[in-house]
């Protein structure tokens, strides 16, 4: 019972904020949280050298590049975001975008109480959840949208997203392989910079 008047709480208050917001800013606040993510994801291997050099600790320069770039693009992407949302609230179709702005609340709503739905449902075993939680007629609802939403997400997205961070960007000074460096060694000795034997030089 309780779990049930907690949701619908939720997601009401959630529906009254994106309504008042208006939906066009709610979807082009999304936009630029996505664009920031992006945006980190590409620059922080090309920028973590440069970081390096201001920062002696490596995990530091990690977090001020990862950091820096996603405060930089979320700060330009939302002022432009907000100029365009404000634009459409006062416009004909304002009614609308409030209209599908609590729409949008309530899906919004529910997605925050399913995923904290389902960090309890791992914390907390079965055997010792609450009554108000077993008996709640909304569990069902909340357990089968996180099952769904976990299907979504790859075996192991830590590593995932590990692997994607620690790329380095190609070195243009890196050994070369030894394949070529087999190979360089008969053209050194062909020009006549590399002794063949003692005391012998190939001409």
């Amino acid at each position: 019972m309780y779990l049930d008047i907690f949701l619908i709480a939720v997601m009401l208050i959630s529906g009254l904020l994106a309504m008042v917001r208006g939906f066009m800013r709610e979807v082009l606040s999304i936009a630029a949280w996505g664009c920031a993510a992006v945006a980190t994801l590409y620059s922080f291997p090309r920028l973590l050298p440069w970081a390096k050099q201001y920062f002696n600790n490596d995990y530091v320069a990690m977090g001020a590049t990862a950091g820096g770039v996603f405060l930089l693009t979320l700060i330009i992407v939302s002022a432009l975001t907000v100029r365009i949302s404000d634009r459409v609230l006062d416009s004909r179709i304002g009614a609308l975008d409030r209209t599908l702005g609590f729409l949008f609340g309530l899906g919004r709503g529910l997605l925050i109480v399913v995923v904290a739905f389902i960090f309890f449902d791992w914390l907390v075993p079965a055997k010792s959840q609450p009554d108000a939680v077993r008996n709640a007629r909304s569990q069902v609802v909340l357990r089968g949208t996180g099952q769904w939403l976990m299907s979504l997400l790859p075996e192991d997205p830590e590593n995932t997203i590990l692997k994607r961070f620690k790329k380095r960007p190609a070195d243009e000074d890196a050994e070369p392989p030894p394949e070529q460096r087999s190979d360089r060694a008969p053209a050194d000795r062909r020009s006549g910079l590399v002794p063949d034997g003692p005391g012998v030089r190939v001409l």
